[in-house]
């Protein structure tokens, strides 16, 4: 969370990656820490996954990804 706020603040567009069951802890702690990024969300869990999972996992989050470090900011 911080890193990506960091990249922010430096011009560089970032993406918090986390899985659903984080969903939640990511919103709590980015309104605690006052702070507003962009996120995307992967299916749980990551771990013990194959290749093949992950790579399809890849794919189906990458245009989240690419969304939110392409929004513009000012809309």
């Amino acid at each position: 969370m911080h890193d990506i706020d960091d990249l922010e603040r430096r011009g560089l567009p970032g993406v918090v990656v986390a899985s659903d069951p984080f969903r939640d802890a990511v919103t709590a702690q980015s309104r605690a820490l006052g702070l507003d990024v962009a996120t995307a969300f992967t299916p749980h869990p990551v771990q013990d996954r194959t290749d093949a999972e992950m790579h399809a996992m890849a794919d189906d989050v990458v245009g989240s990804v690419v969304a939110a470090i392409t929004a513009d900011p000012s809309l």
